[in-house]
């Protein structure tokens, strides 16, 4: 016989031992069913929350699922989805903000490896960052420019110093993803490196550096002599 929420006792279920223990004390299973709030006929909601994590081979997948495929799974409709991935979506937010990268002196390219590899390195897109930096370089902000495709992203110089000039940035760090996880660059991407020194050059913004992060790994123009 299935086990219900309400035939738990109550200072077992989640919300109770969260409230009483605190939210450290809860396992994986039981914040989802948290914010699952109810199952279904079938499941109770720490049962849908268990088949989600078994779905998923872990809550790490969490991080990058999409509306679809949490309605694929059965007992989740749209309202769940939208409530699990506004949670996701606010977490990884917060994390953001306690690892801003404002401030940060960048200058060494295994520093903007390390901060952009989380943020990057398991997107399914191309991603294309812009890091503006002071005469010392240190960060004044970094933008998300553009999103493309699995393999292109349509990244113009324009944009990337129009905002260089609204920050009075003294130089531009260049950072995108490669979905596929070869770190090459490709002509597109040599063609607009070439392009965005060159106007860099004509402007008095350099550009330093344009890095692809992969899976694990990175290319550096500047470390590849390319810059």
């Amino acid at each position: 016989m299935k086990v219900r929420i309400k035939d738990i006792e109550t200072q077992d279920r989640p919300r109770e031992r969260l409230i009483n223990n605190g939210v450290e004390s809860l396992s994986n299973e039981e914040l989802i069913a948290i914010l699952l709030k109810t199952g279904n006929k079938d499941n109770s909601a720490k049962e849908l929350a268990n088949i989600l994590i078994k779905e998923l081979d872990g809550i790490k997948h969490l991080n990058n699922i999409n509306y679809e495929k949490l309605k694929s799974i059965k007992g989740i409709g749209p309202a769940k989805a939208c409530e699990l991935l506004a949670s996701i979506e606010l977490g990884k937010r917060i994390n953001r903000e306690i690892t801003s990268i404002n401030n940060i002196i960048l200058n060494k390219t295994s520093k903007v490896y390390e901060y952009y590899k989380d943020i990057l390195g398991d997107k399914q897109q191309e991603y294309f960052y812009c890091v503006y930096l002071d005469n010392k370089k240190r960060v004044i902000k970094d933008k998300l420019l553009f999103i493309g495709t699995l393999n292109y992203s349509v990244v113009h110089p324009r944009e990337v110093f129009k905002n260089a000039y609204l920050l009075s940035a003294s130089s531009i760090i260049c950072i995108h993803n490669h979905p596929t996880g070869n770190t090459l660059p490709s002509k597109p991407d040599l063609e607009l490196t070439k392009k965005l020194i060159e106007a860099g050059n004509l402007l008095g913004i350099k550009v330093i550096d344009h890095v692809i992060i992969g899976k694990n790994n990175y290319y550096s123009f500047l470390e590849n002599g390319n810059m």
